[in-house]
């Protein structure tokens, strides 16, 4: 029972930190920034979008 109890919260931590990251990725690419063009794409004609 311990290892289920701890496995669930592992998994819970895991899963946070994933939807954490996404939401900062959603965010940025909001405000004009990405990640595949040097995290500025006002400077790139839009073309990574």
């Amino acid at each position: 029972m311990e290892t289920i109890i701890g496995t669930g919260i592992v998994l819970a931590v895991l899963i946070l930190i994933v939807c954490l990251i996404i939401l900062s990725m959603i965010k940025a690419k909001k405000n004009g920034k990405s990640i595949q063009c040097g995290c500025d794409c006002k400077h790139c004609g839009g073309h990574c979008r």
